[in-house]
């Protein structure tokens, strides 16, 4: 954040009500947070040719993201003509609480977001060769295998987010503090098991 600059900077919004959840789980949707992610505060008539879909589609389905607070209005305009923004940088989907009807919307909404996610990341290997070289060669492609305890695991996804969140999220809600030259790169960090952990004592 800029010195002088009082603003907050909203941080991830936890979604963890099956309502939510199901409401969330839609491409239209899903797609709308990612345009508004991606471009900042717009219209329904603007994300509609970002997405492929209909003001009156992108209308209705914004007013559904709005009522679960993932959207707000961004002031000035009325109709299709007002804009509309994020109220978070971004969001954590959780089940928590043992839920079975919230675990499987959980699921269905991960799933839909990791989809589309890896879909770009074929396209990028699909096409990276058009890019510039520097570029090519500053993307990063790795994979890394760790024995864990829970809790390193825990203090492992803290630090990223440590380290990654602060360093860059300004830019994802002020166009201004984006410098020249900068395009937007999408991380995917992962972490999950690949054997039942031991039973508890």
């Amino acid at each position: 954040m800029r010195v002088g600059d009082r603003r907050e900077i909203p941080e991830l919004r936890e979604v963890s009500d099956p309502l939510a959840l199901r409401a969330l789980a839609h491409p239209v949707r899903i797609a709308l947070i990612e345009a508004l992610s991606l471009q900042g505060p717009m219209t329904a008539t603007e994300a509609g040719e970002m997405v492929g879909e209909s003001p009156t589609t992108c209308s209705f389905h914004l007013r559904q993201l709005a009522k679960y607070g993932v959207v707000e209005e961004a002031g000035r305009g009325k109709g299709r003509a007002r804009p509309w923004k994020m109220t978070s940088i971004g969001m954590r989907i959780s089940a928590g609480g043992g839920d079975p009807e919230a675990e499987l919307a959980a699921v269905a909404l991960t799933r839909l977001f990791r989809d589309r996610q890896l879909a770009r990341y074929r396209r990028w290997i699909e096409s990276r060769s058009t890019y510039p070289k520097r570029w090519q060669d500053a993307v990063g492609d790795s994979e890394y295998l760790f024995h864990l305890t829970v809790e390193e695991l825990e203090a492992l996804n803290g630090e990223l987010s440590a380290l990654l969140l602060p360093r860059f999220r300004e830019r994802l809600t002020d166009p201004a503090s984006r410098p020249a030259g900068s395009v937007p790169v999408e991380m995917l960090v992962f972490s999950y098991l690949i054997a039942p952990p031991p039973p508890e004592p």
